[in-house]
């Protein structure tokens, strides 16, 4: 974080709470930090290659889009299957994130974690259903963690200084 200019800081500060929704975002940033928008744009794209910014994009209110049956799926995968797996549950379309942890057994087993998002508990229970097909033998045991309310919907925030 160090080896960021007062420019990067600004722009960063200016996007973090999210974009302005505009039709042209990057110009009402740039107007609002006295750049070009094509000054933005370049800034932003070179802070995610750098990896400062991992992505941008939505993150939309589960609830208020009616998907209020949303639960954390957590598969116990051997560990050689699951990095070859994990991506292949990634890549499904009703999964919007999905990572590898490491265990902490003996009370928690579980390895691989995707997000599930439906309209109701069985469509949730639908779509593992579709993953434990999916995961086959390689997964010895899975669980479902369902969310009750949303507690954060933010990223990192800098603090001057």
């Amino acid at each position: 974080m160090s080896d960021l200019d007062q420019t990067d800081r600004r722009l960063i500060a200016a996007t973090q709470a999210g974009l302005p929704l505009t039709a042209r975002p990057y110009a009402q940033i740039a107007r609002d930090l006295n750049l070009t928008e094509a000054q933005v744009i370049y800034r932003l794209s070179a802070l995610q290659d750098l990896g400062i910014i991992r992505r941008i994009a939505v993150a939309p209110n589960h609830y208020a889009l009616g998907m209020t049956a949303n639960g954390m799926s957590v598969w116990d995968v051997e560990d050689a299957q699951a990095e070859i797996l994990g991506p292949e549950v990634g890549a499904l379309d009703f999964v919007s994130h999905c990572y590898l942890r490491p265990r902490a057994r003996p009370v928690w087993p579980y390895n691989l974690f995707a997000m599930l998002h439906g309209t109701s508990r069985a469509e949730v229970e639908q779509k593992r259903r579709v993953i434990r097909d999916l995961l086959g033998p390689a997964c010895r045991s899975d669980d479902i963690l369902y969310s009750t309310r949303i507690l954060k919907k933010t990223g990192l925030r800098l603090r001057d200084g």
